[in-house]
């Protein structure tokens, strides 16, 4: 299933639209296909400060439009450069709750020039969703929209 999303995924990208739009689009594309992605969002450095801005997503609105370095799945990221995938939120200890519904979460990070400079942020409402596989199809998506950045 996964695989069959990449080229959509690309097709999005090479229509050259603008950047917001675009992730828009890959938002909607992967929270619509996907039917464990309850929430499928991107955040982004905020200037030189040590903190996230929400980008555009798709699913439910948070209250998280800023999320400082370190905390948070999202904020721990920032700081280690690596893929980071929770199967139960609630055994960690640095969780950010969004929605009482949420069980998961995976999140990954997005280098443009060797530099992370945000990620996607996925949430599911399903216990313990995510596979190799999601992660290195959300390395893909990360790698073509850091294309358009």
């Amino acid at each position: 299933m996964l695989d069959s999303l990449k080229e959509k995924v690309v097709s999005i990208i090479e229509q050259k639209s603008d950047v917001t739009s675009c992730l828009q689009r890959i938002c909607e594309l992967l929270k619509k296909e996907v039917y464990y992605y309850d929430w499928v969002g991107f955040y982004f450095r905020n200037g030189e400060k040590e903190e996230l801005k929400l980008g555009p997503y798709a699913g439910e609105p948070t209250d998280h439009t800023i999320i400082p370095f370190g905390k948070g799945i999202c904020g721990q990221v920032a700081l280690s450069n690596q893929n980071f995938v929770v199967p139960d939120v609630t055994a960690q200890d640095n969780y950010i709750a969004c929605s009482i519904t949420v069980k998961a979460e995976i999140v990954i990070p997005l280098f443009v020039n060797g530099e992370n400079i945000g990620q996607i942020d996925i949430d599911s409402n399903t216990p313990d969703p995510f596979t190799k596989d999601d992660e290195r199809f959300l390395e893909f998506v990360t790698a073509e929209v850091a294309k358009i950045l």
